[in-house]
């Protein structure tokens, strides 16, 4: 993944709205899709773990998510949560969309500590 460096300080690096990516991942033409194709390659940009996450999430099957993950790990990548918390909530999100968003104890091996008391 790509870190922050002092090589980073004095450039100008844009980090893009999840909401663009989405769309743009989904083929939607909009001004901001254009915009993120034309910087695409050609001006530095960033993604940060949680922004990841809500890109991530919508990703419908395994092969999209691995795809699109290694295309978002390729950018700056800005640390606001963390990124194995990023990917992890994000195939949390996707695991239990599977399963109708039963409780996370039963899917995700998580104990609820307030049913414990």
């Amino acid at each position: 993944m790509g870190r922050w460096s002092r090589s980073h300080e004095d450039r100008q690096i844009i980090l893009v709205d999840p909401g663009v990516w989405i769309d743009y991942l989904r083929g939607t033409a909009s001004p901001q899709t254009d915009k993120l194709d034309a910087l695409l390659g050609v001006t530095p940009l960033a993604i940060g773990d949680l922004l990841m996450t809500e890109v991530l999430q919508g990703c419908p099957s395994e092969r999209e998510f691995t795809t699109v993950r290694e295309t978002l790990e390729a950018l700056t990548f800005v640390t606001l949560g963390g990124p194995d918390i990023a990917v992890l909530a994000a195939r949390n999100v996707r695991k239990l969309r599977a399963h109708d968003f039963d409780p996370f104890e039963k899917h995700l091996g998580l104990r609820c500590v307030a049913c414990d008391t």
